[in-house]
């Protein structure tokens, strides 16, 4: 009786297994890989001007393949153009204020400050004999006290005048102080950073193709006045190629990032696109609608992205696929 009872369980054993294999097999499913589905990623970005103005050309249509750098649109430059010549003149005055208090005084300046001050000297010599004079004639009383304090005022004026010129002399000899040097230097690197804006403005009234891809929209015409950021077009991007698939927590262990997979598409289900594992999500969520799996929607799955390597037209944004994962032996 013990011994039937051991080969009925080594019989139903033998069943099962055979019956898990027909499954897998029935399924087309190698228990030495492990399959998961998901979509090409879509993956696109809008494009428009850093600056405002009216478009003056737009170079492409709807459905064009795009190369990297490549012009899509570009906006009337005259404005741009007008402000580079601006910045441009600024600067150089700048730079000219710049030279003239490094370089300093010139020496004409200086001979013609020292011949203000001997001229103002012989004047002051003359104030003073003309005040002599009246003095002595006063004290005679043939000039009346006016006459006298007249003289005086014209002597403190000479003076004062002689003073004045010599000391500018003295802020020729010395030239500019550092600190307007300093400011002048100031000014013309904020002359200089307002011209590389102009320039970066210029630069900004084309749009260039960011990476490769196709256009998916034509949104504005030539003569259009645009704000700076609004779409001008809708670009699909083509490299890299991702898929983005989900995979239940039980084989979340099995895989790892660069691991390689297989991915295959409904439209040549014998061509495997080769790529690998590059990113697995740690947080868990459930399964999207749009992903057929075998699980329920309802299960907790993980987030994991495979990059196709060297990828062609074959695969293309939002295509369903299927990635296999070939599992180590020990795990198969």
């Amino acid at each position: 009786m013990k011994r039937r009872l051991i080969a009925l369980a080594v019989l139903a054993a033998v069943a099962s297994g055979a019956g898990w294999y027909w499954l897998q097999q029935e399924d087309g499913v190698d228990p030495g890989e492990l399959r998961l589905y998901g979509n090409v990623d879509i993956r696109q970005v809008d494009l428009g001007f850093r600056v405002s103005g009216r478009i003056e050309r737009m170079c492409c249509e709807e459905g064009d393949v795009i190369e990297p750098g490549q012009v899509l649109a570009v906006l009337d430059k005259v404005p741009f153009q007008d402000e580079v010549r601006i910045a441009e003149a600024e600067l150089a005055a700048r730079r000219a204020n710049l030279l003239k208090m490094e370089t300093g005084t010139r020496p004409s300046e200086i001979a013609q400050a020292r011949a203000l001050v001997a001229e103002r000297e012989a004047s002051l010599r003359n104030a003073v004999l003309v005040l002599e004079r009246q003095a002595r004639l006063v004290k005679q009383g043939h000039v009346s006290e006016q006459a006298y304090d007249d003289a005086e005022a014209g002597k403190i004026e000479a003076e004062a005048r002689l003073a004045s010129a010599r000391e500018a002399l003295d802020l020729a000899l010395e030239g500019f102080r550092a600190e307007e040097i300093a400011e002048a230097r100031a000014d013309v690197a904020a002359a200089e950073a307002q011209l590389a804006q102009a320039h970066t403005r210029l630069a900004d009234t084309e749009i260039h193709a960011p990476a490769g891809g196709v256009l998916l929209t034509r949104i504005q015409e030539p003569g259009a006045i645009v704000m700076e950021g609004g779409p001008v077009y809708t670009l699909s991007l083509t490299r890299p190629v991702w898929v983005r698939t989900y995979i239940a927590e039980p084989d979340l262990g099995r895989i790892h990032p660069g691991m390689k997979a297989g991915v295959i598409t409904d439209t040549e289900p014998d061509r495997v696109h080769p790529g690998q594992i590059g990113f697995i999500s740690p947080v868990a969520e459930f399964t999207p609608k749009n992903v057929e799996t075998t699980s329920l929607r309802t299960d907790l799955v993980y987030r994991l992205r495979v990059v196709v390597d060297n990828p062609d037209n074959g695969l293309r944004q939002g295509m369903p696929v299927t990635v296999v994962i070939d599992l180590p032996a020990a795990e198969g």
